[in-house]
């Protein structure tokens, strides 16, 4: 029978004897405390010297010609394991609101802040944190890092988590959590927030070990930002972040079951490549996977060598100049009719990392009746999703173009493209120009370009805002635009384009906004000026909520239900309140020189109340289920 009072911290000890160790440097801690009181007796008997500070790096040093041993690395908190994994992983800015349950990460991270290694954003409500940590991702390709309290706190970053999922943003949210032995007992501000993220994140943890953080942190910033990404959200309980742990330095070990695709199959990239030297009447239809892969020189290589046309989603809006010749722009519900032309009419499609959404296709089962379809995506599952692949090529966008390139031959212009310029030509996008009708919501966003250069970070919020910025607004580069593509939140654009200023300060960042989206997240005026950040806001003030209003206009006899913003604040004495300045423009004739005299201020952010017609519509519109067929290029007669 072995002895009862021989414990695991003997065994250690024990084995120290054997191996002739008589020299130790260790650091003591709560997690220590059975092996240094084993350690006290066995110091005074064997005279096992213990080493607890020093200048010289223990794992060089050797006596006797052997090597000493160190009992133990530093011991932490779980909220210092956190933070040691930020500074690894590079995270200089972090959006967070506090609360009880986070309490010990945010004492840690207080000497973070002092020493200035990390900025910390205070948002004042923490879905304008989501959404800034969405556009920091956006616009700069990092890893967007937010935090939250449990319960309400966590709560209120959904929405933000969904917005940057739909989009494949890649973002790492850190939630707190009510105590380990109250989880599941309803106590103060517990929230069941795993099973509420579960379906919004691309993978989320609940950590009831102190010492799993370190790793869990490491596996999430990995799986935020490879193959697809998208927000990975951590749980931590109080009593985690402050329960000691110990730190291993170790390499990142892969995880099982999870292998993000590289390179396509180099038969099916052959495929592709004859049916692209075959084809008569190509297209490429690109989306934000071209973005987030870092395809978009390659892609250009591409359209450049075969000479195809080019139509972007929302999402891939500036992966492709849109200033080349070969840009058709934006196809689909309130695309360009030149684009939906092109992609309706061609021969075949080669899509590289959008996934044939119902804004672009309309009624799928007449979307482009004669293409066949090369898709190329790295999710699998958006393979035949949506539409048939003749081939389908599940491979990083970047890797997949590297190897297609050299096997595509150049291509000569021909009697397609000749086609697609008529049609360029003949069904232009175009707008009231007449001043005695007011200030042109289109003529504002074009105004804009010109004296941005079209070289601004444009964020936009979501309805009639974001579909004229989509049209006027001509991107030359990626992570340019940042919108909510997939789940279409109002309240997105000011604090996404906060997030964007503070990860790019040496750019014009412009919020292009509704009167009604802007109120969403209004309160991070207050964000934006404590931080100083010069973020225009550009509001196309038409006082309803335009794209309900225009559905209601054309489909639903004019009932106007529930769509008029009456009670609007002034949007001048709002910014003035908060600190920011603000303009109000109602004439045309001061677009221009308000826009450049918002450029020169570069000490707070600016609000632009440019005042519209309520009933100016966005055109071309397909209506939702419909086909191209079916688009209103202009306002139907009468309307």
């Amino acid at each position: 029978m072995p002895d009862k009072g021989f414990i695991g911290a003997d065994a250690v000890l024990k084995v120290f004897e054997e191996q002739d160790v008589d020299v130790i440097f260790g650091y003591p801690g709560a997690a220590l405390i059975p092996i240094y009181d084993r350690l006290y007796s066995k110091a005074r008997q064997v005279g096992i010297r213990c080493v607890f500070r020093g200048s010289a790096d223990p794992g060089s040093l050797k006596q006797n010609g052997r090597e000493v041993h160190r009992m133990a690395q530093a011991t932490f908190t779980g909220a210092d394991g956190l933070l040691k994994v930020f500074e690894q992983e590079g995270v200089n800015v972090v959006f967070g609101f506090p609360g009880g349950a986070v309490i010990p990460i945010y004492d840690k991270l207080y000497h973070k802040i002092q020493d200035g290694s990390i900025l910390h954003v205070l948002p004042r409500h923490e879905q304008g944190g989501a959404h800034a940590a969405d556009g920091y991702a956006r616009s700069t390709g990092k890893v967007g890092v937010v935090m939250a309290t449990s319960g309400p706190g966590a709560m209120n970053l959904v929405t933000g988590l969904a917005t940057a999922y739909m989009d494949s943003v890649p973002i790492v949210a850190i939630t707190g959590q009510v105590k380990t032995h109250a989880i599941g007992k309803d106590a103060f501000q517990e929230a069941d927030t795993i099973g509420v993220t579960m379906p919004i994140t691309k993978h989320n943890y609940l950590l009831k070990n102190a010492c799993d953080l370190p790793d869990v942190v490491r596996e999430a910033f990995y799986i935020a930002r490879t193959g697809r990404p998208g927000p990975v959200l951590i749980d931590v309980p109080f009593d985690v972040s402050a329960a000691a742990c110990t730190w291993h330095d170790r390499e990142f070990s892969p995880i099982p079951g999870y292998d993000p695709p590289g390179p396509g199959d180099p038969e099916l990239v052959r495929k592709a490549a004859e049916m692209i030297n075959a084809a008569e009447k190509p297209v490429l239809y690109i989306g934000g996977g071209v973005v987030s892969s870092g395809a978009s020189d390659l892609l250009r290589e591409l359209a450049r060598k075969t000479n195809i046309c080019v139509v972007h989603t929302t999402m891939g809006k500036g992966a492709f100049p849109e200033t080349d010749p070969l840009s058709m722009g934006m196809p689909g519900m309130h695309g360009m009719a030149y684009a939906s032309h092109a992609l309706q009419h061609a021969g075949l499609i080669i899509c590289i990392g959008a996934r044939f959404d119902d804004r672009v296709t309309g009624d799928p089962s007449k979307f482009a009746p004669e293409a066949k379809v090369i898709h190329i995506d790295v999710d699998r599952a958006e393979i035949n999703k949506v539409r048939r692949a003749d081939v389908g090529i599940h491979g990083d966008a970047k890797k997949v173009l590297e190897q297609l390139l050299p096997q595509v031959n150049p291509r000569q212009p021909g009697a397609w493209e000749a086609h697609l310029d008529e049609w360029r030509r003949t069904h232009p996008l175009s707008y009231n120009t007449d001043p005695d009708d007011g200030i042109a919501p289109q003529y504002i966003v074009e105004t804009l370009g010109e004296v941005t250069g079209n070289e601004a970070i444009v964020t936009t919020e979501v309805g009639q805002n974001q579909m004229w910025a989509c049209q006027y607004y001509k991107c030359v580069r990626p992570r340019q635009f940042l919108t909510s593509s997939g789940l279409g939140t109002m309240g997105y654009g000011f604090p996404a384009a906060i997030g964007a200023q503070l990860g790019n300060p040496d750019k014009v960042v412009v919020d292009i906004a509704g009167d009604g989206s802007i109120q969403m997240c209004i309160q991070e005026l207050a964000t934006a000026v404590v931080h100083q950040l010069p973020v225009k806001i550009v509001i196309l003030n038409n006082s309803c909520l335009g794209m309900v209003r225009q559905w209601q206009d054309l489909f639903y006899d004019k009932r106007y239900s529930g769509t008029l913003l009456t009670g609007n604040p002034d949007f001048v004495k709002l910014a003035e309140a908060y600190g920011a300045a603000g303009f109000k423009v109602d004439r045309k004739e001061d677009v221009r020189a308000t826009l450049e005299k918002s450029l020169e201020i570069n000490d707070r952010p600016t609000i632009m109340d440019f005042r519209i017609p309520g009933e100016e519509n966005v055109y071309p519109m397909i209506p939702a289920g419909k086909t191209f067929d079916d688009m209103m290029e202009t306002a139907p007669v009468g309307v």
